[in-house]
């Protein structure tokens, strides 16, 4: 009973923004970024910390103007989401547009299967979505959300033009199965893991715990990588779902070595779309969290 308690407000809030304007929706989703970023001060210490970490050289006030930007970067993306069953093939194009999406069918075309390798960036959602609607359905890996209401209320929408979800439990023999398929899957590869899932490999020069499992099955199935980011162009005034070139896999023979070269080769790649849009990724979660053996926590 309290999880569907917990879900109608929820479900009534997307609806309602959902029912606005396209421009209004967006508006409000940034107006509820903005309340939390005031709201949730444990959220702001750790946004801060992070940027410590990964920028010192930075002052506290551009630092404290970076969080802000993530929290109208959420907030926009949670405009846009509410008005996914709206869109369609014709329509979409208000919202979104491919950059570099030869490098997508390139990889496509080799029959290998195509690992879309991403993080919680922009509009992370919009660019699966969009990429659906453009009649490329993937299937993404996901950790279920606490409220299986809420979960399945996200799900419906992802799904809307046929994407699926991957759990991250046991994610390998489905990424090894769908990769045989040639299908495509897309993994935000930005999150804390723990040994023996995670490897430690440097991010903004810390070493941070990170999914090796991706590098590992590309490794087994040829499958081709393609790092693909989701970036609002204020110019625009949309979102550019960009697909860069393939990456070129580390291979020694060496499997092992291989998937924590592999893994710091994935790591580094979002480190520059991070450098670059640093406003656009999810500072306030706690990515240094694992620490290698003997190290002092950062949090």
């Amino acid at each position: 009973m309290g999880h569907r308690l917990q879900y109608w407000p929820v479900a009534l809030l997307v609806r309602l923004i959902g029912a606005l304007p396209r421009p209004l929706a967006r508006g409000v989703g940034i107006l509820i970024g903005g309340l939390v970023y005031r709201l949730h001060p444990r959220l702001r210490r750790v946004g801060l910390r992070n940027l410590e970490l990964a920028f010192p050289e930075k002052s506290l006030h551009e630092r404290r103007k970076i969080l802000r930007g993530v929290y109208v970067s959420l907030g926009r993306l949670l405009g846009e989401a509410c008005l996914f069953p709206r869109y369609t093939r014709r329509n979409v194009s208000q919202v979104a547009v491919y950059q570099g999406v030869e490098n997508f069918e390139a990889a496509e075309k080799r029959g290998k299967g195509v690992l879309l390798l991403t993080g919680h960036f922009g509009g992370w959602e919009v660019g699966s979505f969009f990429h659906s609607l453009q009649g490329h359905p993937m299937q993404i890996v996901v950790r279920p959300l606490d409220n299986p209401y809420v979960d399945a209320l996200v799900t419906h929408y992802r799904g809307l033009h046929g994407n699926t979800m991957i759990g991250k439990d046991g994610f390998a023999r489905g990424l090894i199965a769908a990769m045989r398929k040639n299908k495509t899957v897309g993994i935000l590869m930005d999150t804390n893991m723990t040994p023996p899932q995670g490897v430690f490999v440097d991010f903004f020069g810390i070493p941070a715990c990170t999914a090796s499992g991706v590098a590992r099955v590309a490794l087994h199935t040829g499958a081709t990588v393609v790092p693909a980011f989701t970036i609002w162009d204020p110019v625009l005034r949309k979102y550019r779902v960009e697909f860069d070139r393939p990456v070129e896999m580390v291979r020694t023979g060496d499997d092992d070595a291989d998937a924590v070269a592999n893994t710091a080769l994935f790591t580094k790649i979002l480190e520059e779309y991070v450098r670059r849009y640093p406003d656009q990724w999810l500072w306030v979660h706690r990515r240094w969290k694992a620490r290698p053996t003997g190290d002092a926590g950062l949090y």
